[in-house]
């Protein structure tokens, strides 16, 4: 963040609400031409400020209404069987997010299913069929109240 000025904060804030706004109409709005927007970006890809440009689909029109937050916690916590478990999760479509944390748990995922029979089949193949698989915790989203991946910004002047 030192090497970043008010200019990259205003183009990595806009970025994140509408990444498909074009340079043009970013630097219109906060003072920049087209192509010192296009330079500046192109330079925060380059850092890896920016990892990925994506889109939010809409779970329920795609067939994927189901949301589970699942609390994973492992048996034996060597560094290969740790690596083995991310790599498990990290590798199965179905998990979303998968957070390494601190706590009663080792791992928190969210998982977005199309049914509970799906999820069960889930949980056979990357659950019950790990041995150092100790146990999970399974919470059901009843309503998504917020959903987003932007990071807070500092303030730019």
């Amino acid at each position: 963040m030192d090497n970043l000025d008010h200019f990259d904060i205003k183009i990595l804030s806009i970025l994140q609400e509408d990444n498909l706004l074009p340079q043009r109409d970013i630097g219109e709005k906060i003072g920049l031409s087209a192509a010192a927007v296009q330079r500046r970006i192109k330079r925060m890809r380059k850092a890896e400020l920016i990892q990925k440009d994506t889109i939010i689909l809409d779970r329920e029109k795609i067939g994927q209404p189901i949301t589970l937050i699942v609390e994973v916690e492992l048996e034996n916590e060597k560094i290969n069987l740790i690596d083995e478990a991310k790599s498990i999760f990290t590798n199965t479509p179905e998990v979303q997010q998968c957070y390494y944390v601190t706590g009663d748990s080792d791992f928190i995922l969210i998982i977005l299913v199309s049914s509970m029979q799906e999820y069960e089949a889930l949980t056979r193949r990357i659950f019950f069929s790990n041995k150092n698989v100790k146990q999970f915790k399974t919470s059901v989203t009843l309503n998504i109240v917020k959903l987003g991946m932007n990071v807070p910004l500092p303030k730019a002047n």
